[in-house]
């Protein structure tokens, strides 16, 4: 790059998005986001960003020109929490006028006064067919009525190095090309659970490493006994039926597949459990499942941190992002 790429991270949470594009050399401008212990964790890994700890909706038109300053915004990166797709019996309901949605109409503001020449929108896989395509195509009008070129895909994590199977849905527009790309898959084999974590100290219920964020939760006797049936990879249908779960999330009372990428990591993952340590995963690992590095340590209660690492972008599949933001700023 004859210069650095600069951006912008709206709903920056932890800072997975950001990760990945500092660490293909982009130059981050400001980052925005509402959580104070995600702030907190993003200004510790950030210390030199510029991070807006406040509602997006409260930072206005003048505000983010001020913060743009004499910068030229290269791209615009972000993941709007979006509840009114998601949500059933809202069929009829335009998804851009559903009120929940208010949050994608504010990255679209922030576009629309930015005028980055690249956009980058990650949301959850469902998007893309929600109200039979008609959400999708909502999305990428708001977009295009801007003057944007826009294309979206599903991408799985796994293809870009990351030990897990998560599928998002990816937005790229662009004021400068007509030619859009996505990453291409990068690895012929995926990372297994085991790959990633098998390094790791072993951990009893309760107990404490010297590793930050490597702290295992603490398990009743009764879930601990219940869980010592299930072997690796294995469900609840392994717990003898006089004390079985009966009901609940089907993605409870699990254990990981060690010869597989992981399930994909959400904010709550206390009820799936280590392939061979009974227990569940500490938030280290299963920020390295979403493939953070070692020395990125994530803030706040334990709670909060599962929170933060389960809503960010994997680091590895936002370098795989930026490459191609990379590639086509070179080819305009």
């Amino acid at each position: 790059m004859s210069r650095s790429l600069k951006y912008i991270d709206l709903f920056s949470g932890a800072g997975g998005f950001s990760l990945g594009f500092d660490n293909k050399g982009f130059q981050n401008v400001f980052s925005v986001d509402i959580e104070p212990s995600f702030c907190e964790t993003y200004k510790h890994n950030f210390p030199n960003h510029t991070l807006i700890q406040k509602d997006i909706c409260d930072v206005t038109n003048s505000e983010l020109e001020y913060l743009k300053e004499f910068n030229k915004i290269d791209v615009v990166i972000g993941g709007p929490p979006c509840q009114g797709f998601s949500i059933a019996g809202n069929i009829g309901r335009q998804f851009i006028d559903d009120p929940r949605n208010r949050l994608f109409k504010e990255f679209v503001r922030v576009v629309k006064v930015i005028k980055p020449a690249f956009f980058v929108m990650e949301n959850v896989a469902r998007l893309y067919n929600h109200n039979k395509g008609n959400t999708r195509k909502e999305i990428i009008a708001d977009f295009e009525n801007l003057g944007y070129n826009v294309a979206c895909k599903i991408l799985n994590s796994a293809d870009y190095g990351v030990p897990q199977v998560r599928k998002r849905v990816i937005f790229i527009g662009s004021k400068t090309t007509n030619t859009l790309v996505f990453p291409e898959k990068e690895v012929t084999q995926y990372l297994t659970v085991k790959d990633a974590l098998h390094a790791y100290p072993k951990l009893k219920s309760g107990q404490e490493s010297n590793i930050p964020n490597h702290t295992a939760m603490s398990h009743t006797e009764q879930m601990l006994h219940k869980m010592s049936f299930v072997s690796d990879g294995g469900d609840r249908s392994e717990i003898p039926v006089p004390i079985r779960p009966k009901s609940g999330d089907v993605r409870k009372y699990i254990k990981y597949a060690s010869d597989k990428p992981s399930v994909t990591v959400t904010g709550d993952m206390r009820k799936i459990f280590h392939y061979e340590q009974n227990r569940a995963l500490t938030v280290r690992e299963l920020a390295k499942l979403q493939s953070f590095p070692d020395d990125f340590i994530f803030k706040g209660t334990k709670i909060s941190q599962q929170q933060q690492v389960g809503n960010s972008v994997p680091p590895k599949m936002a370098e795989a992002i930026a490459s191609v933001i990379i590639k086509m700023s070179e080819n305009v």
